[in-house]
């Protein structure tokens, strides 16, 4: 079968780690999916599309005809990370690892056309907080994750070098927030990284289970600030978004025992550094949205 990665793949990569790079390695995606499939020795279906933004889905059986995926993610976007990730939480609250060893990562079938997207917003976000809080454990002796005061470091950088003077003020705000935080971090827990609906998908052995992890150490208000602002076009479109967006940061930081003003600041500089990121990569409208909620924080 050909594995031609879908569009947002293709986009995904192109923005997040340049053209060049993740040009080359789409170019040779085709043979080095083939090749993973066949070094597992599991029959291919079907690519999962719409898919991630970082990897390749192949949808596959193994040898005894049982579902899984084979997830092929270029090597810049970290894969072994993930892997160690997954393999510390040992599916829970997240997708299992089949196994350890081989290309790709070889992963239990989840349901990729039912996430937590799916449902009413006020359901949504009590599922996701129920998963969420599953993922936050001790990392593991010697981990090689990436903390976020490194993380959002790099991040500072690529915003203080971006000098537009439409979005400085914001920016200025999102910096002194996010120098604030790292300052005085609570504690160093194992997060997703990147945890909002989108990343939790319908299960067999739980109702919901977390994909996709970008995994990071640090604290859990960090780990929350992607998922406040998800649906933030519906938010924006509301006449009543901007106190629903500041409710729905007390109401998640009251629910998972998260400072309020804490998840407060991530959530700016998250949304800001997002936004900026969108209005360099073309995606003005995208930018715009991000950038006009930040505002309300």
């Amino acid at each position: 079968m050909a594995y031609e990665p879908p569009r947002r793949l293709v986009r995904a990569l192109g923005e997040t780690y340049g053209d060049a790079p993740a040009g080359d390695w789409l170019a040779r995606l085709p043979e080095l999916a083939g090749e993973a499939v066949d070094a597992r020795r599991v029959d291919a279906e079907r690519v999962a599309v719409p898919g991630g933004r970082s990897s390749l889905v192949v949808l596959v059986r193994d040898a005894g005809g049982a579902p899984a995926a084979l997830k092929v993610a270029p090597p810049f976007a970290a894969p072994e990370l993930e892997r160690a990730a997954l393999a510390h939480w040992d599916g829970w609250g997240a997708v299992r690892l089949l196994d350890g060893g081989g290309p790709g990562l070889l992963l239990e079938r989840l349901h990729p056309e039912m996430s937590l997207r799916s449902l009413p917003e006020a359901k949504a976000l009590l599922e996701a907080a129920g998963t969420v809080r599953r993922l936050w454990v001790e990392p593991p002796a010697g981990h090689a994750f990436e903390s976020v005061a490194a993380r959002t470091g790099r991040q500072a950088e690529a915003m203080r070098a971006a000098k537009d003077a439409e979005t400085a003020e914001l920016v200025a705000a999102a910096l002194e927030a996010r120098d604030a935080l790292v300052a005085d971090a609570p504690e160093e827990l194992l997060l997703h990284g990147c945890f909002r609906q989108g990343k939790v998908l319908a299960a067999d052995r739980a109702p919901w289970l977390a994909v996709g992890p970008d995994p990071v150490v640090g604290e859990r208000a960090y780990d929350l600030a992607r998922l406040v602002r998800d649906r933030v076009e519906d938010l924006v479109a509301a006449d009543t978004g901007p106190s629903s967006g500041r409710r729905r940061v007390n109401r998640l930081a009251d629910s998972l025992d998260v400072d309020r003003e804490r998840l407060r600041g991530w959530t700016l500089f998250r949304a800001v550094e997002s936004g900026v990121r969108a209005l360099a990569a073309g995606r003005r409208q995208d930018g715009e949205l991000l950038l006009e909620f930040a505002g309300w924080l």
